[in-house]
């Protein structure tokens, strides 16, 4: 796992965590792909700069890539090796949008963007509802296809949190070992 895909059935899946800690087993550089689209006080980057960034990135060596954006998709999966997919359930995902609005109220979360204070909005949590099973259909076509495709690129399905902290542990458990 040199160049990896960290994506999520939606916001509030547990992408970022997850792979700032996956970043630290493997001792791996993390790019939050919401750092690199949203400007201070949530201007977005051009599609242009979004994808060049991306490029740039995808083209080096060793990296972890965690967010969904799918306009930028068919640059990540080019180069990665391996993807890793949170399906969580829809309720976790709204539980944990709520909950992080309410630790970081007021603050910028290390994985956004310099100056977007956190915030929460009735059409945010209308777009994690109303997507969420969509979303996950357009995922399972996606690695069906990939596993067609590209049989080289290890995909990587964790479907509750007990499944993510399992490989998480067993993960750092074999990356001990090996150290």
């Amino acid at each position: 796992m040199n160049r990896i895909m960290v994506m999520g059935s939606s916001g509030g899946a547990g992408k970022s965590t997850f792979a700032r800690r996956l970043g630290e087993i493997l001792d791996l550089k993390v790019y939050h792909l919401d750092t690199l689209f949203w400007k201070p006080n949530w201007v977005e980057t051009s599609l242009v700069e979004f994808r060049d960034t991306q490029q740039k990135i995808a083209m080096t060596e060793k990296w972890i890539m965690e967010g969904n954006y799918s306009n930028s998709y068919d640059i990540r999966v080019a180069r990665a090796d391996t993807i890793i997919y949170l399906d969580v359930p829809r309720w976790l995902c709204i539980y944990r949008v709520l909950k992080r609005w309410v630790t970081h109220i007021g603050q910028t979360r290390p994985d956004m963007g310099k100056g977007c204070k956190e915030k929460v909005d009735w059409s945010f949590l209308t777009f994690i509802w109303t997507t969420y099973y969509p979303r996950k259909e357009k995922m399972r076509s996606r690695f069906e296809q990939l596993e067609q495709t590209s049989p080289d690129k290890t995909i990587i399905h964790l479907k509750n949190k007990a499944d993510i902290a399992n490989f998480l542990h067993e993960l750092h458990s074999k990356h001990t070992i090996l150290s």
